[in-house]
């Protein structure tokens, strides 16, 4: 087996021993967000960051503003004071003012326009983990994926390819932060991720330079989840990549899923996995509608999020949603 994108840090930006996955204080759920303009993407986005513990728990620590010398736009320091502010208020709702004023350094998105809830999550991410990477620009690519960001979200997927004349196999190594599945014909998350680590014959003809034959040959490949992470989010992906039509089926989800069956290695015990934060998107079509959101709260209770109002629900509501985003901490 040939092998490709697994070298060891040289460097551990934030020690994964150091991350606490409950909560370190219980408390009921803060306050909703105000939807100034088309801002319900950038809404649920924030509410399911700000209940997503290790993160919490390092943020309301303020680890990162204490020795933070980056000069104007921080987004760990945005989110640092975003997530104290939403956990800590005694309003019932407050405004993301800072998150959108600085809207045009995170993406390409406009408080007046409606965006997308995923697109907005990962360059969310991405803002936070450039953030935590300030002043380090010199780190091998292992090393730079040992920030907080990366210990908390980032897992490894193994793209394993067979040519199919001698049949001789190469790895491929990737990191991720998110898995976007495909679900057209998939009536459930269990069936939409056996598909993603079903083998699959690569695309063209003759499109894999294999080393042993030496030249472009046709091939099968198979992405498996080689190491996990400790928070997996999942995008269902809605959006028909013929049609751009919404794709509106019902895809069961369990609040608790086994991650063993979907990994390099399906051996061993099972590696569970915790539902805590669901985002919905209700409306015809990809371009329009309205995003709100499910999450649990400290205190164990889950609440439906939606811009200013929060409420209290049970597991059975979260549970048969039109899921788009869905969030699980090991």
């Amino acid at each position: 087996v040939i092998g490709k994108g697994m070298n060891p840090p040289q460097k551990i930006l934030f020690p994964p021993e150091k991350i606490s996955m409950g909560w370190r204080q219980k408390r009921r759920p803060g306050a909703g967000l105000y939807n100034l303009g088309s801002t319900c993407y950038l809404n649920v986005v924030l509410q399911c960051l700000t209940y997503t513990p290790p993160l919490a728990n390092y943020l309301l620590s303020r680890q990162h503003s204490r020795f933070c010398h980056q000069q104007g736009f921080c987004m760990m320091c945005i989110m640092e004071d975003h997530v104290r502010k939403v956990l800590y208020s005694s309003a019932s709702a407050i405004r993301p003012r800072a998150v959108i004023r600085d809207l045009r350094f995170i993406g390409e998105f406009k408080p007046d326009l409606p965006g997308d809830a995923y697109e907005f999550l990962r360059c969310t991410l991405s803002a936070m983990h450039r953030a935590c990477l300030s002043g380090s620009s010199d780190l091998d690519i292992s090393s730079q994926e040992t920030t907080i960001i990366h210990q908390i979200f980032r897992g490894i997927l193994r793209s394993r390819v067979t040519c199919l004349s001698c049949k001789t196999v190469s790895d491929f190594y990737m990191a991720f932060l998110d898995v976007l599945l495909k679900i057209k014909g998939a009536s459930s998350l269990t069936i939409a991720l056996e598909d993603f680590v079903t083998p699959k014959q690569m695309d063209g003809k003759k499109c894999f330079k294999c080393s042993k034959c030496k030249k472009k040959v046709a091939a099968s490949k198979r992405v498996t989840i080689h190491r996990e992470p400790r928070v997996l989010t999942v995008c269902l992906g809605r959006a028909d990549e013929q049609t751009s039509r919404k794709i509106s089926q019902v895809v069961e989800y369990p609040e608790y899923l086994d991650l063993r069956p979907y990994m390099s290695d399906t051996a061993g015990e099972p590696l569970l996995y915790s539902l805590y934060a669901v985002v919905v998107h209700s409306g015809h079509t990809c371009l329009e509608g309205h995003f709100f959101c499910y999450t649990k709260a400290s205190n164990g209770q889950w609440y439906k999020m939606n811009d200013v109002t929060v409420d209290s629900c049970g597991i059975h509501t979260v549970l048969e949603q039109q899921a788009y985003l869905l969030f699980y901490a090991r």
